[in-house]
């Protein structure tokens, strides 16, 4: 069954969702290199610097629930790397598996251009075979290999730098 997703940008009210859902991801040590928990106070200057027309910030809901997000973020932070973004997907456990990270994938890819940005990037734990099998299925290639450069309980990890010119 294919399911039908809707996003739309982000407003202050989603941040509580947001950060749950990030919050879920920690414990398996194979998304984020956060540790603990963040608070949603901490995240504030975070989702300030998501502006719609360079660095949009989108949500997916159901049932008036956020059920994934994806952010377009500054890659280096320097003038000259303004074409280009990091993109992070993030997905309530119930909605993994269905389509989501696909279907924003593909929007993001579409809608770059339209934002002024021709490289996208994605930085995803070498361990983390769902999200490399995701980003090659949309023709990202590996333009980073970082062995060992995250610690997780004990266990280094490698982090992978994928890349795709969209424009």
């Amino acid at each position: 069954m294919t399911t039908e997703f809707n996003h739309r940008l982000a407003n202050f009210d989603d941040l509580p969702q947001i950060v749950a859902i990030y919050n879920s991801t920690i414990a398996s040590r194979e998304v984020t290199a956060d540790t603990e928990p963040v608070t949603v106070e901490s995240r504030h200057a975070w989702f300030d610097e998501h502006h719609p027309e360079s660095r949009p910030l989108w949500v997916c809901e159901q049932n008036g629930q956020v059920i994934g997000w994806l952010s377009f973020s500054n890659f280096y932070g320097r003038p000259a790397y303004s074409g280009t973004a990091e993109l992070s997907i993030y997905l309530h456990e119930a909605a993994r598996g269905k389509g989501l990270g696909k279907y924003f994938l593909n929007h993001a890819i579409a809608y770059a251009p339209k934002i002024k940005v021709h490289t996208l990037l994605g930085f995803i734990f070498g361990h983390n075979v769902p999200s490399l099998k995701l980003f090659a299925t949309f023709g990202f290639d590996t333009w980073a290999n970082m062995p060992r450069v995250a610690t997780l309980d004990g266990i280094e990890r490698d982090l992978i730098i994928l890349g795709k010119r969209v424009a």
